[in-house]
């Protein structure tokens, strides 16, 4: 999936979408690992919740500070402030070997992904999904670990929000809601920026207006079940 692709999506109808979405994901089903695959459901109930966020040690120190340690696949969470949150988790996932998709978000800055440790050759974008972005998300939870879904201020019912849920859990996708809420979400996060690490320009000491961030602190709140607690702040 690219980038310039998903941005055509808006030209097509709601039925070309859905089919341009259906084999996009069809080619990359093929390249999930299998817990991304619904289980059986004798065996969802026994065994613990596989954590979406596994980075790698040399990943870590490119990541938000302040970012979740664990976030259950196919789990739903309601994410509120600072962007570096959604951006965090999708260099964490795609870095990782996984798929992520954003939705709903034409201004997303993709340039902090990347320096985040993103892998765009995994991350598919689609600003404009239309008048029904919840119908694109669930499309896409066949073949993607991570869903980062912009409502835009869009209320969902709570009845399509359990089919929402129940569908999450059975691809075994995490679905991250920003820019609005979701009833039935097993996990809210609230993120702000508290800090930043700013390497100087040349010299072994930052001066006021020049260097360059090198990674964003965040102070997080993480209310809901199975969310390991984040990396403490810096100060």
């Amino acid at each position: 999936m690219t980038v310039v692709a998903e941005r055509e999506l808006h030209l097509l109808t709601r039925s070309e979408q859905v089919e341009h979405l259906r084999r996009k994901i069809a080619s990359v089903s093929g390249k999930v690992g299998p817990a991304h695959r619904g289980a059986p459901r004798s065996t969802a109930v026994i065994s613990p919740p596989e954590s979406l966020l596994s980075p790698s040690e040399t990943l870590v120190d490119a990541l938000p500070e302040g970012l979740p340690t664990m976030l259950p696949r196919g789990s739903v969470a309601v994410a509120v402030g600072a962007r570096s949150l959604s951006l965090g988790m999708v260099a964490a996932v795609t870095a990782g070997g996984g798929h992520a998709v954003i939705i709903g978000q034409p201004d997303v800055g993709l340039l902090a992904a990347v320096e985040m440790g993103a892998d765009l050759s995994r991350l598919a974008v689609i600003p404009d999904p239309g008048a029904d972005p919840v119908e694109v998300a669930s499309v896409l939870m066949d073949g993607m670990d991570l869903v980062v879904l912009g409502l835009g201020g869009r209320s969902v019912p709570p009845s399509r929000a359990r089919v929402m849920v129940a569908r999450a859990r059975q691809k075994g996708c995490t679905l991250l809601v920003t820019d609005g809420d979701w009833q039935g979400a097993s996990a809210r996060l609230e993120a702000r920026v508290s800090g930043y690490e700013v390497v100087g320009a040349g010299q072994d000491i930052p001066m006021p207006g020049r260097g360059r961030i090198s990674r964003v602190r965040l102070a997080m709140r993480a209310r809901g079940r199975g969310v390991g607690s984040g990396r403490a702040a810096g100060g």
